[in-house]
């Protein structure tokens, strides 16, 4: 009895500081609640085998997908979901061999086993090759947010991050100078058989699943760039500069690769793959191009976003736009497309990728809500132009919890929850003199967001379970 009283008090105790969103935007509250809804749905029971995980593959197969978890992790952790994301992520690095050409598992399930609609023994099982560089970039995303060094240092992360920037890429022919000439099935064995998708797909260089006889995709590509970005950023963080200097050239090379070769004049747009008979096409994947930010170019980038918010897609590639549109600068179309997944008319938003997309698209996107552990600092952005007012309770982050509170445009209120002092970077969209903390004034300092917005913002110190406001004037 004393036994069930405890986990019924942690549980009330557990609700009680969720993370929880409200807003003026009445129908932006509906998307938050339907969204933290549907995603804890997919939690794991505690009593199975594979231990703490949440279902990001397709239903009901009860598993986890590299892809999925690589692009749910940062919703999961908003969500409190942090010991999922480190059971999940941890058995796909320790499942990385050279028996699957270091590969690790595309998918496991609840079973802890590697799912059977996707393996059947290490030279037959479906594998698409973005995967490893996915999973590493969202590690990386996962210190930043967290705090948790063991995403980049620990053994089995630092031994999976290693094998797939240098051995995998040498094992699937994926050098920037090979990505046209490169086999069809490098890694085929003495039995393979086209028919057996088992054999066709193990190693298949895209996300887009629907396009036969692909040689690269547009999507690896980027993947790969990001990849090495996010492994020489872990070298730095090390001490390694050297050692990052020259994976910071290698990635270089892949984003270089990208503007030489992918645009398509005719019709302003990047294409999307190469053929194993030489020929460029155009179909999904452009999505990646901005998910891994591997596009430099301002108007290619532009007309790239154009025409992702111009046509229909898969709630599997909708479920990243909010989050890519807001940090661009297209804020009425992340809003527009945060609504359209939670509408219960959207074919399939049941996908588990998309309420863990409207959380992060919520919190990291409109809220603005972003980490860098390295620094120990928490950021701010409230990206709307209008009167909306919004706020975010008990969000876990840089392994403690905060509040944020956005009234109209320029003026936020966070507060610490946790025991250790945070920095937080107040910032505001536009150019403003001064930003007044707690009544007291502060010059702003400024900068350049990614999508060429100004921001004004200024560096403050929040204490231990204190308030602190601040107001653009």
């Amino acid at each position: 009895m004393f036994l069930f009283l405890l986990v019924s008090i942690q549980s009330v105790f557990c609700q009680q500081h969720a993370v929880s969103f409200t807003s003026s935007d009445t129908a932006l509250q509906a998307a938050f609640n339907w969204a933290k809804q549907q995603a804890l749905h997919y939690k794991g029971k505690p009593g199975d085998p594979v231990g703490p995980w949440y279902e990001s593959a397709l239903p009901p197969r009860y598993a986890f997908c590299m892809r999925d978890v690589s692009h749910q992790s940062i919703g999961g952790e908003i969500l409190g979901l942090g010991k999922e994301n480190k059971n999940m992520f941890t058995l796909f690095a320790k499942h990385i061999s050279q028996s699957k050409d270091w590969c690790s598992y595309w998918e496991m399930n609840r079973t802890g086993e590697p799912a059977p609609e996707d393996y059947r023994n290490d030279t037959a099982f479906w594998y698409n090759l973005n995967a490893n560089f996915d999973l590493l970039h969202a590690c990386w995303r996962l210190y930043l947010w967290t705090g948790d060094k063991s995403y980049i240092q620990s053994p089995a992360f630092a031994n999976f991050h290693q094998k797939s920037v240098d051995a995998y890429i040498r094992s699937w022919v994926l050098q920037e100078d090979s990505l046209f000439n490169r086999p069809a099935h490098p890694n085929a064995s003495v039995s393979f058989n086209e028919e057996d998708a088992f054999h066709r797909c193990r190693g298949l260089p895209s996300y887009s699943e629907g396009v036969p006889n692909l040689k690269t995709g547009i999507d690896l590509v980027a993947a790969i760039y990001r990849g090495l970005r996010s492994y020489a950023s872990i070298l730095e963080l090390e001490g390694k500069t050297k050692e990052a200097a020259g994976y910071i050239e290698r990635a270089n090379a892949y984003q270089q690769h990208i503007d030489k070769y992918w645009w398509n004049d005719s019709a302003s747009l990047y294409n999307t793959y190469y053929s194993n008979e030489g020929k460029f096409g155009l179909n999904e994947g452009e999505t990646f191009l901005l998910w891994f930010d591997a596009l430099k170019d301002s108007v290619r980038k532009s007309k790239t976003i154009e025409h992702l918010y111009s046509n229909d897609w898969n709630v599997e590639n909708l479920s990243y736009h909010s989050l890519i549109y807001y940090k661009n600068g297209y804020w009425e179309k992340a809003y527009q497309n945060i609504l359209h997944l939670a509408n219960p008319s959207t074919a399939r938003r049941e996908y588990p990728e998309v309420s863990f997309g409207v959380v992060e698209g919520i919190v990291q996107g409109l809220m603005g809500i972003d980490a860098d552990a390295s620094a120990h600092r928490i950021s701010t952005l409230f990206r709307t132009k209008d009167e909306t007012n919004a706020t975010v309770q008990h969000v876990p982050v840089l392994n403690t919890t905060i509040s944020v509170k956005h009234t109209n445009n320029k003026t936020s209120e966070l507060t610490n929850e946790g025991k250790t002092t945070l920095s937080w970077r107040a910032s505001f969209a536009g150019v403003f003199k001064q930003i007044l903390v707690n009544g007291k004034s502060v010059k702003a300092q400024r900068l350049k967001d990614e999508s060429g917005l100004t921001i004004s913002f200024a560096d403050i110190q929040v204490n231990a379970g204190k308030s602190v406001t601040a107001a653009a004037k």
